[in-house]
């Protein structure tokens, strides 16, 4: 059966929008790693407790979750380029906010970011499906997943170099200039869409057949996955260089050396899906990188002298799964509507949980003494994340439009 014709967009802008999505991406994660490295001059400079301290870095999770219902609201109203160019504007006001006041206004700033990324978390899922062809869909999710990764590495080792020299508010606020790159690029990308009277980006097509019931279920199974895959992210990154200088005696250098294979990895990850998907069936990718994910934990405990082979082999799935996910939904979606919905829904729940992992596990550290129980909580997340990725992956075989196997 052929597969689904190429729209004007997707002829006349396709190199274009692969471009704005990495510009988007470079946003998405570096305003929230910046702080962790200037964390002390921030506690010093504004006499932030340990608590207030840590909201800089999982208040902005928390809202990724609640922005949800607004990320889907701008897509329908006002279409996917007017939601990304609110995430990029809002990452930009709230870099500015959160670097030019007293604590309560940094917290503003910081809720302004949560809120503008997680419009820009649901968006690009819908960009994808409208502007890629399916047979690249997990391509052009895997490049967005890397520039997650290098938008994070990038400010994760610039922030306090930067801070040294012109002081942390100024270090935290020079990387706004991607976000400001980002809404130039896509203000010129959506006036050439307007100019081409290309149709309306949000409602579906006449001919586009209506939502099945398969397709709402796919849609729960991968927030299931994707709450598995976004508990265990951030809380091995919240808690990996300090386990690691507790079992095995690493300084902190070190550690947070470990610490960055594990999000470099990443990269590999986001890459390495796309080459699965094309030569295997829909299921392995998804496989694999839950098999990956948890051998992170199980190797962690069974044989923790390896630990930089499990911070490589779990950076690895943390970026595949990621692609996974989101590859999915761009695939098996039938008009670009039910991509925002079913992305703000899968987002939503997996970010939500992602707020509870740091604490949770946090929490058991200090309940045990130890870090074997919050191993085995990672290890039951990493499995459900293996499990409804492998079961939305085989139901998405059959769901896509036109019934052909993806």
């Amino acid at each position: 059966m052929p597969s689904r014709p190429l729209s004007p967009a997707r002829r006349a802008f396709p190199w274009a929008v692969l471009a704005g999505i990495v510009l988007v991406a470079l946003s998405l994660r570096g305003p929230i790693v910046a702080t962790p490295p200037v964390i002390g001059e921030i506690q010093a400079d504004l006499g932030l407790s340990a608590t207030a301290s840590g909201l800089l870095t999982g208040l902005p999770v928390l809202c990724f979750a609640l922005a949800t219902p607004l990320a889907a609201w701008v897509i329908r109203r006002a279409g996917p380029e007017a939601a990304v160019l609110v995430c990029l504007l809002g990452v930009l006001l709230g870099t500015v906010v959160r670097s030019a006041g007293p604590a309560p206004v940094v917290i503003v700033g910081t809720v302004i970011i949560g809120a503008a990324i997680g419009i820009g978390n649901v968006v690009v899922p819908v960009v994808i499906r409208r502007d890629v062809p399916w047979q690249r869909a997990a391509l052009a999710t895997g490049t967005y997943t890397a520039a997650l990764n290098a938008g994070s590495m990038i400010t994760s080792v610039g922030t306090a170099p930067l801070a040294a020299v012109v002081g942390w508010r100024w270090a935290l606020a020079c990387w706004a200039v991607f976000a400001v790159v980002g809404a130039a690029f896509w203000a010129v990308l959506a006036r050439r869409r307007r100019r081409a009277r290309l149709p309306d980006p949000v409602a579906a097509r006449p001919d586009e057949p209506r939502p099945a019931g398969r397709v709402s279920r796919i849609g729960w199974l991968l927030m299931i996955a994707f709450a598995g895959q976004s508990f265990s992210y951030y809380a091995v990154t919240a808690w990996l260089p300090l386990l690691l200088a507790d079992t095995r005696g690493l300084g902190a250098e070190t550690s947070g050396a470990i610490a960055s294979v594990f999000q470099i990895a990443g990269v590999v990850g986001a890459f390495g899906v796309p080459v699965l998907a094309a030569r295997t069936p829909a299921w392995v990718p998804a496989a694999i990188m839950g098999l990956f994910w948890c051998s992170l934990p199980v190797g962690l405990l069974l044989a923790p002298e390896a630990y930089t082979t499990w911070a490589l082999v779990g950076g690895i799935a943390q970026g595949g799964g990621f692609t996974v996910i989101l590859s999915i939904i761009a695939r098996v979606t039938r008009s670009n509507q039910e991509a925002a919905a079913m992305s703000a829904r899968v987002q939503a729940g997996g970010y939500l949980a992602a707020t509870f992992g740091p604490p949770v596990a946090g929490a058991l550290h200090a309940a045990t003494g130890g870090w074997a129980a919050p191993l085995f909580l990672v290890l039951v997340a990493t499995m459900t994340f293996a499990t409804g990725g492998v079961v939305a992956a085989v139901t998405a075989r059959r769901a896509r439009p036109g019934g052909r196997a993806a």
